[in-house]
């Protein structure tokens, strides 16, 4: 006889839980006090109103039927209590608490879209949530998540059209994000630029629809970001896309530019065969984990004459950009970890790339791009500040750093 460790929840309709049938009847009997005492509440503005022959104008007058309410415990049964004038006047009591056409807490609301951006497809949606709330979880459709989705799409025109004039942008992050889209040949290519505050906040700047890296699709992400009032930034950090480094040049030219080490790392490595990457990419890592500029200097020297012999494509590869590799070398030491790669937009759209998998690229452009949106936002609560970030200030004002150290003006030495 075979064994399984399948957990078979066929039963689930039948289970039945004491405790909660007990929270259940206790949470309707709390809304329904509540309910009562906004009601009161309401009555009280109308004491003073009387009838010509001196009663109350306004009273109560029944309940509305009964609806079920989704809660984190089940359905709860409301009834809300109505109310009519007796002189004509037309009043409609309307419960904070319970208002009119809402079918669940908020709670319970904010889970169907994190279900669904975890990897519940939306056909799923209702099974899922009636084994966490019972048999009777209703209102619980593919319909509701579509309806929250379109809410998605609100929230991000509004925050694609917010201002950037609250706080400068001292450095940015910027790269492409690929996924794929049903029934299009064509991946949605997302351009994604990341910020860091003067006071080392990260934040989203830009998740934009796109088909390639263009140079004309980066060039109308930063006229957009300029536009809302970004300010110039000191540096820029991303990989070898040519097209986003000429529209930086046209719409920030004085924003001094950073090559990721890692796909620089990666791209050079690719130029050699297996048997001398091991080598190869340690002779790497002495260039940008070099404690000073001269250093890296020599060392990035060691690896062209190493190699360029054998192998011109892969130095040719790291040579070209030699001087955007060694940018990071003029600012403050405690942010190299940070701007000597893109890791940060790497890291946050990770999960975007497992979504994605997870649903075989059955999206649409637009709910691809608004999902990215929800889940570089849920990314941006857990980030931490910047390391290092009482520097930023120093970077903003123009202090110079010479291999990560603040250097001293020799006029402040004679005074």
């Amino acid at each position: 006889m075979g064994t399984t460790n399948i957990v078979d929840f066929a039963r689930r309709d039948e289970m039945t839980d004491a405790l909660t049938e007990l929270l259940k009847t206790g949470a309707q009997q709390l809304i329904a006090t509540a309910v009562e005492a906004e009601l009161v509440s309401y009555l009280a503005q109308f004491t003073g109103l009387r009838t010509d022959a001196g009663h109350a104008a306004v009273v109560r007058n029944g309940h509305h039927p009964a609806r079920p309410f989704q809660t984190g415990i089940g359905p709860v049964s409301v009834r809300i209590p109505k109310v009519r004038s007796k002189d004509g006047t037309p009043v409609t009591f309307r419960s904070a608490l319970v208002p009119p056409y809402v079918r669940r807490t908020k709670t319970l609301e904010a889970a169907l879209p994190w279900l669904y951006l975890k990897g519940i497809s939306s056909g799923e949606m209702a099974p899922a949530l009636k084994v966490l709330l019972g048999p009777d979880a209703v209102g619980l459709s593919a319909n509701t998540v579509s309806r929250l989705k379109r809410d998605w799409a609100n929230e991000y025109e509004a925050w694609k059209g917010a201002e950037l004039d609250d706080e400068p942008i001292v450095y940015i992050w910027a790269d492409g994000v690929h996924s794929g889209l049903r029934g299009e040949d064509d991946k949605l290519c997302a351009p994604v630029i990341i910020g860091v505050t003067a006071r080392g906040k990260k934040r989203f700047l830009a998740i934009e629809d796109g088909v390639r890296e263009s140079t004309q699709s980066w060039r109308e992400v930063l006229l957009n970001l300029k536009s809302r009032g970004m300010n110039a930034p000191k540096l820029v950090i991303g990989d070898g896309a040519m097209g986003f480094w000429a529209a930086m040049d046209e719409v920030y030219p004085e924003t001094r530019h950073q090559r990721c080490w890692q796909h620089k790392t990666m791209n050079v490595l690719n130029c050699l065969p297996k048997l001398s990457q091991p080598k190869a990419k340690a002779a790497l890592h002495d260039i940008w984990q070099a404690e000073t500029k001269v250093d890296a200097e020599k060392a990035f020297d060691l690896f062209i004459k190493t190699y360029e012999p054998k192998y011109p494509k892969a130095t040719l590869c790291l040579q070209k950009d030699r001087e955007e590799l060694m940018a990071f070398f003029d600012f403050p030491a405690q942010h190299w970890q940070s701007i000597r790669t893109s890791n940060p937009i790497e890291s946050a759209f990770a999960t975007i790339r497992h979504r994605t998998k997870r649903s075989k690229g059955c999206l649409s452009r637009d709910g691809m791009l608004h999902m990215m949106f929800k889940l570089g936002q849920c990314a941006e609560q857990n980030w931490r500040k910047l390391r290092g970030f009482d520097y930023l200030a120093k970077v903003i004002t123009g202090v110079t750093f010479k291999d990560g150290i603040e250097t001293t003006n020799p006029d402040q030495i004679t005074a």
